[in-house]
């Protein structure tokens, strides 16, 4: 079995390692020729259209036709806030291209969620392993077996050990722990008229204080299980903020045709051990249930037809492709799940394979930027 390949790494309590090589020759990149015959490649420009916001970097559909995702991570969370972007904003953007998701975060990048204080040499150090785990990251596969990519993320697992072991003390000594009545106000409780039991919010406010001091002590294990018991006593107050859907609520999200009654009550009652699984905790067992689960509904789910699921791509295929990739797509709705698999799995490689320069055509181009324009006012990262 093989694993998927994840494509960016998070920042989690900014010791998260990505990133590091920009690759700016591709995707139209310009280029200027100076007198002395040096080539010396200069930043690409897009303007074009918003079409959705992520934080820390957009969709954008360009003039040019083309499909760009534009990352923000040089710049600082003020300025994204003052950039205020929203869907269908018309913007220019200067930067360099890469090649991956995870070449946004540069050592740089990672530099600013440091505290000032780390030293020169740490700093040395870290730089050093980030570089490391960069190879690491390079070096894993989708044609990898499973204890394969398992040994090389143990590698690079060992790497974040070693890096956090060296800003641990520097972030603990910046770290300023919010008071407990500020951490508790995020929740958004108050906005449902959930009201905390006084004596929740008594031993709520213990642990919580328990789980400080023991952050503060370093004593990472300790404060977990502290914040899991935090967590334990909050859970009947998000269930009321988020109340499990219903067998029938469930039911109509599925477009099913057909279906007896006594199938359904047999859904209904796997659907409520399901749930019994999860307040449970029994996870294994809630996997196993919701397979029996599928597995039936499956056959009285109607298929999308060729159309309706064509419109889910953005981009349209020309008549010759769309008539075999139709031809395709209604063979392998007459197979049978069950006993074709093999048949199934073929039809749909060749249905890809079809898709392919498609897909390649509208795939995003990758830009880190270093430069944006807003009706006139210009960005530069901080």
């Amino acid at each position: 079995m093989k694993k998927p390949i994840k494509k960016s790494w998070m920042i989690a309590s900014a010791l998260t390692i990505g990133m590091a090589v920009l690759t700016p020759l591709q995707a139209g990149a310009t280029s200027v020729e100076p007198a002395n015959g040096v080539t010396v490649q200069i930043e690409q420009q897009i303007t074009g259209t918003i079409k959705s916001v992520h934080g820390d970097g957009i969709n954008l559909k360009g003039r040019d036709g083309k499909n760009y995702y534009i990352s923000f991570y040089k710049f600082s969370e003020e300025q994204l806030e003052q950039m205020n972007l929203v869907e269908g904003q018309e913007i220019t953007v200067e930067g360099g291209v890469v090649e991956d998701y995870s070449d946004f975060f540069t050592f740089d990048v990672y530099k600013k969620y440091l505290p000032k204080e780390v030293t020169k040499e740490d700093l040395t150090k870290l730089e050093k392993m980030f570089n490391e785990v960069k190879k690491l990251e390079k070096e894993l596969s989708g044609e990898m077996t499973e204890e394969e990519f398992d040994k090389k993320f143990e590698e690079i697992n060992k790497v974040h050990e070693a890096m956090y072991k060296i800003t641990k003390p520097y972030m603990l000594a910046n770290w300023q722990p919010q008071p407990f009545e500020e951490y508790i106000e995020e929740f958004p409780f108050s906005e449902k008229n959930i009201v905390i039991a006084e004596n929740d919010k008594k031993q709520l406010k213990a642990i919580y204080d328990e789980w400080v001091k023991l952050q503060k002590d370093g004593q990472d294990e300790k404060a977990t299980e502290k914040m899991n018991e935090f967590y334990e006593i909050l859970d009947p107050y998000f269930e009321q903020l988020n109340p499990p859907q219903t067998f029938e609520e469930y039911m109509k999200e599925f477009n099913l045709v057909d279906i007896p009654a006594e199938t359904l009550a047999k859904l209904k009652t796997i659907y409520e051990d399901i749930q019994k699984a999860d307040k449970d905790h029994n996870y294994d067992l809630q996997d196993k249930l919701y397979g029996e689960f599928y597995d039936i509904i499956e056959q009285f789910i109607k298929p999308q037809t060729f159309e309706e699921y064509m419109a889910d791509y953005e981009f349209k295929v020309n008549e010759a492709d769309s008539k075999q990739l139709k031809q395709i797509y209604e063979e392998i709705l007459k197979l049978d799940k069950k006993a074709e698999p093999a048949k199934i799995e073929e039809k749909w490689e060749a249905f890809h394979t079809i898709l392919e320069p498609y897909f390649e055509a509208n795939r995003e181009i990758l830009i880190s930027a270093s430069k944006l324009t807003i009706n006139g006012q210009e960005y530069l990262p901080q």
